[in-house]
C-alpha cells in the first residue's frame, strides 16, 4: 500500500469484527478515528479509505482495518482507479515505499498519537484540548 497506510488490528487473535468482546469494541471507533485523524494530517488526502480485511488463503486469517490516504497522485499512479480495484492493483503490483519515508512517516505518526492520547487525557480531566 502507499505511504501514509496504517493498519490497526485487535492484539487477541480475532477473524472478525463480529468477535470482539465489549472492550475492544468499544475501543475500536475512537482508534479508528484517531488513526484518520492522523493519516489525514499527515498526507492531506482527498479520502482515507477504511477497509477491513481478514482474507488468508483458504480462510479467515486474523482481523486487519487498513486506514489509507489516497490523494489524485495515487489514483494517477494506478490509472484513475479507485476503491478495492486501486487496492487490488496496489498489492498485485507489489510497490512498496522508500524506507526511509516510511520510517520518517512513523515517527510523525508516533508523535501525533501521542499529542491525541495527552489532549484526550486532558479532556477527561477538563483541562483544555491541545489539537
Amino acid at each position: 500500500m502507499n505511504l501514509g497506510t496504517l493498519i490497526v488490528g485487535p492484539r487477541e487473535h480475532v477473524v472478525a469484527i463480529a468477535e470482539l468482546d465489549d472492550t475492544a469494541a468499544a475501543e475500536l471507533g475512537p482508534l479508528l478515528r484517531d488513526t484518520a485523524r492522523v493519516v489525514e494530517t499527515l498526507c492531506r488526502p482527498e479520502q482515507t479509505y477504511v477497509c477491513m480485511w481478514s482474507h488468508g488463503r483458504d480462510a479467515r486469517k486474523h482481523l486487519h482495518i487498513a486506514v489509507q490516504p489516497v490523494t489524485a497522485e495515487v489514483r494517477a499512479r494506478y490509472g484513475g482507479l479507485r476503491s478495492e480495484q486501486l487496492q487490488a492493483r496496489m498489492l498485485a503490483d507489489g510497490d512498496e515505499p522508500d524506507a526511509t519515508d516510511v520510517e520518517q512517516f512513523c515517527e510523525r505518526a508516533r508523535e501525533l498519537f501521542r499529542a491525541i492520547t495527552d489532549g484526550s487525557a486532558e479532556e477527561q480531566s477538563g483541562a483544555p484540548e491541545t489539537l
